[in-house]
């Protein structure tokens, strides 16, 4: 893929792809490291002349968090430091004017692009209204790539096509991954199928030296195993977790000499921290891996090449059961290996634990795109802008 950083883009007319969607709370939203990172691409564009149109979504139609990107644009223009415009409009008159109108260096944010019902597909309506508009598109967001969207991967037949800064980071990354060897995976958090598609994958391969087991999944993977789980079985009937005790076991069975389940664990008893063997659990809830396990995890992330970490290792909200998350993040801010962190609330403990970025080989914010490659599936997004460049070649000066 190519990226838009070395292109002169003074004068041009770029339709900027972004992933602005944030949470809402009381009608405001909440913006995070995500918008951040892409009002610094926005900035340079403009900082280099380009007219820059930015395409983005918010939610989704009867959804609560579905809204317009009004909100966005004023944020934007905190971070920025810059006019940002914004319109009511995506497709229509008024937003084709608004574009006409446009100097160099300015910035406008279009609506909302999942008000227009057809952008759930790989052409839309919004192709054919801004393509004529527009010399060239760029894709940064990782976290919009695994969906053959109008708005992700439509502009991508009309015209040159680039990959922004933030996207072309994570790219590198997880090509890092695709040539490595001897990876060490800590899978945590509450979405089991996730970590299933992701363990499968890299197991099957061979590239999976070890699977570190914690948060959610440790507990479907102590149950299935045969260990009993004290009151945690009640919260796998209710999240229907249990629904996916016979996968759990024959993940176990095919690849049990590298799947490393917790030897011990932190109960909530009463709210309090009680750490047991897992040969010892009989009430309480499992909340946490306990300090011998995160030993062993430690040992194993010292000796590896390359980690990559997806989910907490258990309520790292609160204090009392955030030792394991935070052990384990510790040692991969201290290992040699090459790491890669992804998911929402591994993020934030991040930033709970006041643990410095710079430790990490890369952090994903990506989201579902992230758990899509670690699946082993094709992201359409990066496929479209490796064709496109065949496509549309810049003619050389």
């Amino acid at each position: 893929m190519r990226g838009i950083a070395s292109v002169d883009v003074k004068g041009k007319t770029i339709l900027l792809r972004l992933d602005l969607n944030v949470p809402i709370e009381d009608g405001k939203i909440v913006p995070g490291p995500r918008m951040q990172v892409h009002a610094c691409t926005a900035k340079m564009l403009s900082d280099k002349g380009a007219k820059v149109i930015i395409l983005a979504h918010q939610g989704r139609k009867g959804k609560p968090d579905f809204t317009s990107l009004e909100q966005h644009a004023k944020h934007l223009h905190h971070m920025i430091k810059k006019d940002v415009a914004w319109v009511d409009d995506i497709v229509g008159q008024q937003a084709k004017d608004a574009i006409k109108i446009m100097k160099d260096g300015d910035i406008l944010v279009l609506d909302n692009v999942r008000k227009l019902d057809d952008d759930t597909n790989h052409d839309g309506q919004i192709v054919e209204a801004l393509s004529p508009l527009a010399d060239y598109f760029v894709l940064d967001a990782l976290s919009v790539a695994h969906r053959n969207q109008a708005s992700v991967t439509g502009f991508t037949k009309t015209m040159p096509s680039f990959a922004g800064p933030h996207l072309l980071e994570d790219v590198e990354a997880l090509e890092k991954l695709k040539h490595s060897k001897d990876i060490v995976f800590v899978l945590g958090g509450s979405k089991v199928e996730d970590s299933f598609a992701i363990m499968k994958k890299w197991l099957r391969d061979g590239k999976a030296r070890k699977i570190l087991v914690c948060g959610a999944l440790a507990t479907l993977m102590l149950h299935a195993s045969g260990h009993k789980v004290g009151d945690s079985m009640e919260f796998l009937n209710l999240s229907n977790m249990e629904a996916h005790c016979a996968e759990a076991k024959q993940v176990l069975a095919e690849f049990d000499d590298r799947i490393a389940l917790p030897v011990d664990v932190g109960l909530s008893v009463g709210m309090e921290r009680h750490d047991r063997e897992v040969a010892d659990i009989h009430k309480g809830q499992i909340w946490d891996i306990g300090p011998k396990t995160v030993e062993l995890y430690k040992e194993s992330i010292f000796n590896s090449h390359t980690v990559v970490m997806n989910g907490p290792a258990g309520v790292y909200e609160m204090d009392a059961f955030s030792k394991g998350t935070r052990g384990v993040l510790e040692a991969i801010a201290q290992c040699d290996a090459f790491s890669l962190l992804g998911g929402g609330h591994t993020i934030t403990a991040l930033e709970k634990f006041g643990i410095e970025k710079h430790h990490f080989g890369h952090i994903s914010l990506a989201g579902k795109a992230l758990i899509a490659f670690l699946s082993g599936h094709e992201l359409p997004g990066l496929k479209a802008l490796e064709e496109n460049e065949k496509k549309f070649p810049l003619k050389k000066d």
